[in-house]
């Protein structure tokens, strides 16, 4: 592998590819599929973020500016990819007492806390859903215009016999599909064919809806991406990311509907980071409404970077199997190399001699092999005991390596807490502690987080309620 090259799996083609760009684009237009905010994001959704926080970072260390745009669904929206079941946003208002805004807005908040918290870069632009219902209205209006949408009763849909590559990316058996489907397709004409614009029910006025050239509603869940990305990016993306569980619908449909409206490729490269999966061999998922939040390994004692090396120490395209074992694992591996690591905190460097490019060539092959971060973690740790480097050099190496993998390893360690902290601490543990007795949890969820954001993480128990310096 080229040191200076960086190959990436393109789901398109389903193999490896050199990444490079058009001559007349001067930046990486990236877009990846961000979080619907009607929860807490749990520790699979997180890795997701994760991989794609690391193909920036490398795309970066290459050479490349990168334009990055992450969408946050606030609109409601329905609980599958065949757009019936229940509205998630409306079911989250429901659990919560609060309306779907405020939970939109403040589970958008947390969401960007957890990514603060595992050092992940922020994207260039964050684009909510509801600020964009113009744009999808237009893009909807253009595919109708081109004959590809046709109109039932509960809404527009996507014709997707009418689109002859729609089984490509996802390599869909569709004649199978045809000959085999004894699913109730209601109006639809075929399986495939999806929701652009869905009506409101007559009968009912929905907490989010809007008028439409055809009617009060609110859009289809994947029209939205659409939308944002070629509003923000223009018409053919460079990178287009997610988890492996948006290849078969959602993808495909962005696909669809993006090429038909505008005759052109939507995105050169396709990447998918695939689950983190509990001991049970299930992906971690929100519908059992049990899943573990960044914030639930915070009270166990364990720092949010080590759950950060803990996803790095396994390709992003495998299946990572989670267990509190490798967590503690994971935090001695951390403790490990930021003890490895202090003696060089604070030294300024260059990568100057043969020895020390040697180990940036290594590191870059590892990186430019389709993101190979537990290969480039070895060279790393190989690296403090070459006896041939010198301290700074040592030092330019850890700072070199570490702006790919955001490990935060040459951090100064942490100030000793001052009294007025220390003070404001309590103070909201007495106010959680009154909002508990009164059974008042959605405030105490509140100031569990405050506290959070402060550094205290809580644990309660029968015996009562503790806390800590995370």
């Amino acid at each position: 592998m080229n040191k200076n090259a960086l190959h990436l799996y393109n789901t398109a083609i389903r193999a490896k590819e050199l990444f490079t760009l058009p001559p007349d684009v001067p930046e990486v237009r990236m877009y990846a599929c961000g979080p619907t905010v009607y929860h807490y994001a749990h520790i699979g959704n997180l890795r997701t973020y994760l991989f794609e926080d690391l193909l920036r970072r490398s795309l970066e260390y290459f050479g490349f500016k990168v334009r990055h745009v992450v969408n946050i669904t606030d609109v409601g929206h329905l609980t599958s990819d065949e757009n019936d079941g229940e509205d998630k946003m409306e079911v989250g208002a429901e659990r919560t007492g609060k309306s779907v805004w405020e939970i939109a807005e403040y589970y958008t908040e947390k969401f960007k806390d957890d990514l603060k918290l595992l050092n992940v870069l922020p994207p260039t632009v964050w684009c909510k859903a509801t600020d964009y219902i113009k744009e999808q209205i237009n893009l909807i209006k253009k595919l109708e215009e081109k004959g590809f949408t046709y109109r039932t009763s509960d809404g527009i849909y996507f014709d997707s016999m009418k689109f002859p590559r729609y089984a490509d990316f996802a390599r869909l058996d569709i004649i199978g599909l045809k000959s085999g489907a004894r699913i109730d397709l209601g109006e639809k004409k075929f399986a495939t064919d999806f929701a652009l614009w869905k009506f409101s029910p007559k009968d009912k006025k929905r907490a989010m809806e809007w008028e439409s050239p055809w009617g009060v509603g609110f859009p289809g869940w994947h029209i939205e991406c659409s939308a944002m990305a070629m509003a923000l990016l223009g018409e053919t993306l460079d990178i287009h990311c997610g988890g492996t569980d948006h290849i078969r619908v959602h993808h495909t449909n962005e696909i669809a509907q993006s090429e038909c409206s505008t005759g052109k490729q939507f995105s050169r490269f396709w990447l998918h980071g695939e689950f983190l999966r509990e001991s049970s061999s299930e992906k971690m998922s929100k519908s059992s409404g049990e899943f573990l939040t960044l914030g639930a390994l915070m009270e166990r004692r364990f720092d949010p970077i080590a759950y950060r090396l803990f996803s790095l120490t396994s390709h992003y395209r495998n299946y990572l199997n989670f267990s509190w074992e490798a967590m503690e694992n994971a935090q001695i591996s951390l403790n490990a190399l930021r003890k490895k690591t202090e003696p060089f905190i604070g030294l300024e460097g260059e990568v100057q001699s043969v020895d020390a490019r040697m180990w940036s060539s290594k590191f870059s092959n590892c990186i430019g092999d389709d993101l190979n971060s537990s290969a480039a973690i070895g060279v790393l740790n190989l690296m403090f005991v070459d006896t041939s480097l010198a301290n700074n050099e040592k030092a330019a190496l850890i700072k070199e390596f570490d702006s790919v993998l955001g490990l935060d390893l040459l951090r100064a360690p942490e100030k000793k807490r001052s009294a007025e902290e220390l003070a404001k601490v309590e103070e909201l543990i007495k106010e959680r502690n009154t909002a508990r007795a009164a059974k008042n949890f959605a405030e105490s969820d509140r100031l569990r987080d405050a506290l959070l954001s402060l550094g205290a993480v809580v644990k309660d128990s029968k015996d009562g309620t503790s806390w800590e310096w995370k």
